[in-house]
């Protein structure tokens, strides 16, 4: 069923609607939700949307409960492949709680909370930037790791990742969730503006899995090995960060094993051919981010290494 969660006029004759896909089926009170497309370049989660509805319509007897699928939390951003909320020049995940009296993009991220609280679950799916290329990862904030911890390891991804907590965060849907009693996960997985199916793929057959150990989705006839996630806690995470501007050349890809001082690329001068720095790793371990995007300064974001 094709709810509408939010419907504002926008200034020529149409509306801004924000809609949901509810599937219910047997008994159970349980609920849970499957949220995207809070920016607008970020597609990943548009794909996990449509094999979930392929695969619940298709085997709704196997549901027990409720889950409801929310692919264009900004639609407006979507629509013209912008991060944000167009014109507002806003990140929508820096908005949360919202206000019901504020500005049309507070109503609606009021909107939306309230029509996510109270659910078993969320699962808030993101794709990196267009800069940045991940693994697919849980993000969960340290003060909500031991609740949150056993139900990413459901998810059939790659590395969870459990970090301090930051002042932005508090603005975002997951901590605002999170803070009103709503679990909420954060998936993260590729690149902007890209859909990587075999991530979307490996996705809904953990949210399958999340949901079937939740008790709303009954097991699956032949059941796929899925992934154990690598736990990063602490100060595990080294961050690579580039010591010169110019272009940044790889042929490395992420989740790899690297050795401290290990060559993962090199920023180079097209004006003149020289390689202005050579770009190692820091330490041992896990590559989970690599830059995706070449053009970089003094300072940029290079990649993320999780220390084994």
């Amino acid at each position: 069923m094709i709810q509408t969660i939010v419907s504002n006029a926008l200034p020529i004759d149409e509306r801004l609607l924000i809609q949901k896909n509810r599937l219910q089926h047997g008994d159970s009170p349980k609920r849970v939700c499957i949220v995207t497309g809070t920016h607008g370049d970020e597609l990943e989660g548009q794909y996990v949307c449509f094999r979930l509805n392929q695969i619940i319509r298709e085997q709704i007897e196997r549901l027990n409960g409720t889950v409801e699928i929310y692919p264009a939390l900004n639609p407006l951003g979507i629509d013209s492949i912008t991060r944000g909320i167009p014109t507002f020049d806003l990140d929508m995940n820096r908005i949360f709680p919202g206000n019901p009296e504020g500005t049309m993009a507070e109503q609606a991220a009021h909107a939306i909370l309230q029509d996510l609280r109270g659910a078993d679950m969320v699962i808030d799916i993101h794709s990196s930037n267009i800069f940045l290329r991940e693994i697919p990862q849980v993000r969960i904030n340290i003060q909500t790791a031991d609740r949150l911890v056993p139900y990413a390891r459901l998810l059939n991804m790659d590395f969870i990742w459990v970090h301090e907590a930051a002042t932005v965060l508090e603005a975002t849907l997951a901590h605002s969730l999170n803070s009103i009693g709503t679990p909420t996960l954060v998936v993260e997985m590729g690149v902007g503006m890209r859909i990587n199916h075999s991530f979307g793929n490996r996705l809904v057959t953990g949210i399958l899995n999340l949901l079937h150990h939740m008790g709303l989705w009954s097991e699956p006839q032949e059941e796929p090995s899925l992934s154990q996630p690598v736990l990063s806690q602490g100060d595990q995470v080294a961050f690579l960060n580039a010591e010169a501007s110019g272009i940044f050349l790889t042929e490395v890809h992420n989740n790899i094993i690297v050795d401290e001082g290990e060559e993962i690329g090199a920023i180079v001068s097209p004006l003149t051919g020289d390689v202005l720095e050579s770009v190692k790793a820091p330490c041992h371990g896990l590559l989970f981010t690599i830059r995706a995007y070449p053009v970089v300064y003094q300072g940029s974001l290079l990649a993320r290494i999780h220390r084994l």
